[in-house]
């Protein structure tokens, strides 16, 4: 059996995880097989799949669908699947409703959900329902429009504290790890230290108890704007570019197909 959430945050001080996107069985196997410990199906999806400008057009179906393949190809790897905007935010009923939902018809092992104490009520009904959570602060991408576009968070004494009252409101709501996005590495740090929740940082500095990264980005797979808390680690647009190019000269030459390409 695959390890469960308990086990990880059983790691907590331990050693520091790892976790990558994934959104389909190929990249998801390759991903298991490199021993990442946790795979996350992001609703990130809408941008590096979908072309979508934006994570809101995002559906309960989409991330089912792509939750699907992946926890298909994480034979060990423990998979998180995003709840997508407006899956959680109108009740509690349908938070637990949706939650249900993704983890039934997927198999994942955990759901992940963005905002702080505003949603412990629903992070304490899915988690209630017997579904690990992954709670959600800082940068919250699903509310770029109120936080006035895609910022680093906690810049202030005010917002710091907010910070620090939202990770301990989902960690006594029962979320199991916290992720923080776009925040101080100092105030990562001071979240990290205080909570007994695994914090999963994303462009948190380097002493939270895990990082995540979209694996495009670190593939620099569109050859576009990388954002400054990425390493890339390939890049895979280039090369791509370099092979499809290569196909349509020898297309165009025909020296593809070569004899040993033909019946």
């Amino acid at each position: 059996m695959k390890h469960t959430a308990t086990y990880y945050q059983q790691q907590k001080g331990k050693r520091v995880l790892s976790m990558l996107t994934a959104y389909d069985y190929h990249t998801a196997s390759i991903v298991d097989e490199a021993g990442i410990d946790m795979i996350l199906v992001g609703d990130s999806l809408g941008n590096v799949i979908l072309g979508y400008d934006n994570t809101l057009a995002v559906t309960v179906e989409d991330m089912i669908h792509h939750g699907r393949a992946v926890c298909r190809g994480a034979k060990n790897a423990f998979v998180v699947v995003d709840m997508p905007f407006m899956s959680y935010q109108t009740s509690v009923y349908d938070a637990v409703s949706n939650a249900g939902r993704i983890m039934k018809e997927t198999n994942c092992q955990a759901v992940k959900l963005e905002g702080g104490a505003v949603y412990a009520d629903r992070i304490r009904a899915i988690v209630d329902a017997g579904i690990p959570v992954v709670a959600h602060i800082g940068l919250t991408p699903q509310s770029f429009n109120t936080l006035g576009g895609y910022k680093v968070q906690g810049k202030t004494e005010d917002s710091a504290r907010k910070l620090m009252e939202d990770a301990q409101a989902v960690e006594k709501a029962g979320a199991f790890a916290i992720t923080l996005e776009c925040v101080p590495a100092d105030i990562a740090a001071a979240i990290t230290q205080r909570t007994s929740a695994l914090t999963i940082g994303i462009g948190a500095g380097n002493q939270c108890d895990a990082q995540v990264l979209v694996c495009h980005d670190m593939l620099d797979y569109s050859g576009g704007f990388t954002p400054r808390f990425v390493r890339k680690y390939a890049s895979l647009h280039d090369t791509m570019l370099q092979a499809f190019r290569q196909y349509k000269d020898d297309c165009e030459n025909r020296t593809f197909p070569a004899q040993e390409n033909m019946f």
